[in-house]
């Protein structure tokens, strides 16, 4: 097996795994989502510094605990990821899977909106296009839902949010997420103290499956992170984005099909409408790096031209 063809199985291998999350977060009810978020913080924390631990990582980690720049950023992504595990969560828990998914679909029209809005870039006319369409679908899916999707919505702009700040810390994952579970783990260790001294706490119940379910939730959350690392440092970009999209596919699926979610037509046509954004995208992109090699490829030749 080649180097292309580990990185393209460890990837996939990586979005199946959070595409059937729904399917493990079900088994975790009726535990109330803020606890389920509390033990994922905790033990997600556990998991990554054994790792720290054992790779000898520390040295990647020390410089960003001085560098009070980076612990600014480091606390806002830990925030963005909260938000994002705790509302992903909570639309599992509560039996709207096909609306996560949607989160996940708008998830790259959010970041071109990001580029325009943050960083000042220009859009091409397809990428207006694709823009467009997506916000077609979240009126059509408002309307089919009587409100606005915001579980959606949510999981759109603060995975979008913690994707950009990732960008800026340009920090390996296992030792940004190391840090960011830290700092939320104080605030998760205190919540879950105060139900166990309540009796309210599902470690409570007596129900050992139930407790290393929650104990589990920290391995189930790092693996996947594990893959997807290994996956991009042995695959084109592209090759990522278009595997991204796995994730939401199984998750849509799930909730259809699995899940018995219901799907009137109203609300295919806005799935059908990101879909649509989302291909218009795509070939937009495939079509700019295309152009890309073309011109490297000619300036290539006129200075070979020159030299001669």
């Amino acid at each position: 097996m080649t180097e292309s063809q580990r990185g393209l199985a460890y990837g996939l291998g990586a979005y199946i795994i959070w595409g059937t999350f729904p399917l493990y977060f079900t088994l975790l009810e009726p535990t109330s989502p803020v606890e389920v978020l509390a033990n994922r913080i905790l033990w997600s924390c556990v998991v990554l510094f054994g790792l720290v631990i054992v790779g000898h990582r520390w040295s990647a980690i020390a410089p960003v605990l001085r560098d009070r720049r980076r612990l600014v950023l480091l606390a806002a992504a830990s925030a963005m990821i909260a938000i994002n595990w705790g509302f992903f969560i909570y639309g599992v828990t509560s039996n709207q899977v096909v609306q996560t998914s949607l989160g996940y679909f708008i998830n790259p029209l959010v970041s071109v909106v990001f580029g325009v809005v943050l960083l000042h870039e220009r859009l091409r006319r397809t990428q207006w296009v694709a823009v467009g369409l997506g916000v077609a679908a979240v009126a059509v899916l408002s309307f089919d839902y009587g409100q606005v999707p915001w579980i959606a919505l949510v999981l759109a702009l603060s995975f979008g949010s913690y994707g950009l700040l990732k960008k800026v810390l340009d920090m390996g994952a296992v030792e940004s997420l190391s840090v960011e579970t830290a700092l939320l783990t104080p605030l998760a260790a205190a919540y879950l103290g105060y139900l166990v001294a309540t009796g309210t706490s599902a470690w409570s119940t007596g129900d050992t499956s139930m407790t290393l379910l929650l104990a589990s939730t920290g391995v189930v959350t790092i693996v996947p992170l594990l893959l997807f690392s290994a996956a991009a440092t042995r695959i084109p970009l592209t090759w990522i984005g278009l595997l991204q999209y796995t994730t939401p596919v199984l998750q849509f699926a799930t909730g259809v099909f699995i899940l018995n979610e219901p799907m009137p037509a109203s609300r295919w046509v806005g799935f059908s409408l990101v879909w649509i954004a989302l291909v218009t995208l795509a070939v937009d992109s495939a079509a700019a790096v295309r152009r890309g090699r073309a011109r490297t490829q000619l300036e290539i030749t006129e200075r070979a031209q020159e030299a001669h």
